[in-house]
């Protein structure tokens, strides 16, 4: 006996054409341009499509029609909620005119995220939003060159005719490094992720200005840990390198983003370091959990949403209407919570 599973052929047109007693011209009009049909004959295809339980084929019709409708957009960690909440930005905005998302996660690897840009080119997409995993634009630049759409998405462009979504991410840790030096701290850690993250640089400038700003020396003042990823598991191994160092424990501790900040208070607990009252925390993104803490985390917001459905609004509204691109950078806020001891 067989174990195969029988295959289940879907309905077609052509059933439908044959339940209904229409032609299958006319039940191509039903679906694509039903005023041109009597309400008598279309109640009769629709009728056909309900018992047949019809699903139209968007693949086919793509290809009969020439148009495309579907985006690819590559970001750096989809189990990150900041880039989740992005996607829901792109997805809730590329519904509007119907067009359906393929999202990717480049895990920070420049050679995942090329393949998957390849992926993008060959099936065709309308556009690509992508977050770059790393310094060199080459991948994207060539898909643009190639007629297809691209929007950065969370970074800056470099190039006046490429289009880019972003926070201003010096002015960003600019504002947590003012609130701790703001209550009284003077030495600091900083736990930042790989420097050929576009956000990590930014980041770094922010806070070596500021603490220059202040007359403090960053040689002096900041302990700086370079992580190799933007994850928990990360800031918690970031916090025990610090933990370890001969240099003295800081007061205060600014992570790249909150999900950093995680694993840092993860390891922190473990230390048994008090948070705020032996060390203050300053995340950045401000992403759901951060509200939900045991002690809620001081973080710099972003407005993730509003960056995804920008960024896809910007590719179709571009697409459609030829105009230049447009280079948009939102302002951050601190929102500040009880980790950083000022509540």
């Amino acid at each position: 006996m067989s174990n195969q599973t029988p295959t289940i052929r879907r309905p077609s047109v052509t059933d439908v054409a044959k339940r209904a007693g229409v032609s299958v011209g006319t039940v191509s009009n039903v679906l694509n341009r039903p005023e041109s049909v009597s309400e008598r004959t279309k109640a009769k295809v629709e009728r056909a499509i309900g018992e047949l339980n019809f699903v139209r084929n968007a693949s086919a019709r793509q290809l009969r029609s020439g148009e495309v409708s579907t985006v690819g957009a590559v970001v750096l960690d989809i189990a990150n909620p900041f880039f989740t909440e992005m996607a829901r930005g792109i997805e809730d905005r590329l519904a509007q005119d119907d067009y359906t998302l393929m999202l990717c996660s480049s895990d920070e690897n420049p050679e995942r995220e090329a393949r998957f840009l390849r992926l993008f080119e060959e099936r065709g997409v309308r556009g690509v939003i992508a977050t770059p995993s790393h310094g060199s634009l080459d991948s994207l630049l060539r898909l643009r060159d190639h007629g297809i759409e691209v929007v950065l998405l969370d970074h800056t462009s470099p190039v006046p005719d490429l289009a880019s979504v972003a926070v201003d991410d010096v002015g960003g840790a600019s504002l947590a490094m003012e609130h701790l030096i703001g209550l009284g701290h003077e030495n600091f850690a900083f736990l930042n992720g790989p420097l050929n993250l576009r956000q990590c640089v930014d980041r770094r400038d922010g806070v070596y200005r500021t603490l220059q700003k202040h007359g403090l020396d960053p040689a002096v003042a900041l302990e700086e840990v370079a992580l190799d990823a933007l994850n928990a598991d990360a800031g918690e191994a970031g916090v025990r390198e610090l933990w370890a160092r001969d240099s003295g424990r800081p007061s205060a501790l600014f992570c790249a983003n909150d999900f950093t900040a995680l694993g840092a208070l993860r390891a922190l607990r473990e230390l048994e370091v008090d948070v705020p009252e032996d060390v203050a925390v300053v995340g950045y993104d401000d992403v759901m959990f951060a509200s939900m803490l045991t002690t809620p985390l001081t973080s710099v917001r972003q407005p993730m949403h509003t960056l995804g459905w920008t960024a896809a609004d910007m590719l179709l509204t571009r697409r459609s209407s030829g105009e230049d691109a447009a280079q948009v950078e939102f302002e951050p806020e601190l929102v500040v919570r009880a980790s950083s001891g000022a509540v």
